[in-house]
């Protein structure tokens, strides 16, 4: 038995060394689409609203709101407007169906309307550097 507040030898023991943090630095970016804003990295496959111009296998250029590079933060819109994010077009699919229900008691009012959204899914494959 233990002392109350007083955990059992060996209690916060992880069974070795804690892991040290990752040393890489990972640079990702807000990018705009759709109305939407979204964080990406390379490498990430990202749903956005339907880009009903691009085809499966096709590169978008998305408007670029803000770069983060380790400890570089870029979010001034002169640099930025220079910066475009290359995606590629992966798949165009439907979401999930939303159900929509109006009802009001007592007057025989009832509604029922579904919605599917349209969406592309991009994978990102490049993040240009700013220019410093």
């Amino acid at each position: 038995m233990f002392r109350r507040g007083c955990p059992p030898a060996g209690w916060l023991d992880f069974g070795g060394a804690v892991p040290e943090r990752e040393s890489e630095i990972r640079v990702y970016a807000i990018v705009r689409s759709g109305g939407r804003q979204h964080k990406v990295a390379v490498g990430d496959i990202v749903e956005v609203d339907k880009i009903s111009t691009a085809k499966v296998g096709d590169t978008v250029e998305l408007s670029t709101l803000l770069v983060v590079d380790g400890d570089a933060v870029t979010s001034d819109p002169w640099v930025l407007a220079g910066i475009k994010v290359q995606a590629e077009v992966v798949d165009h699919h439907k979401g999930q169906k939303i159900d929509i229900l109006r009802y009001k008691n007592k007057t025989g009012y009832r509604r029922r309307q579904g919605h599917r959204q349209q969406y592309t899914a991009i994978k990102v494959t490049e993040i240009p550097a700013a220019a410093k």
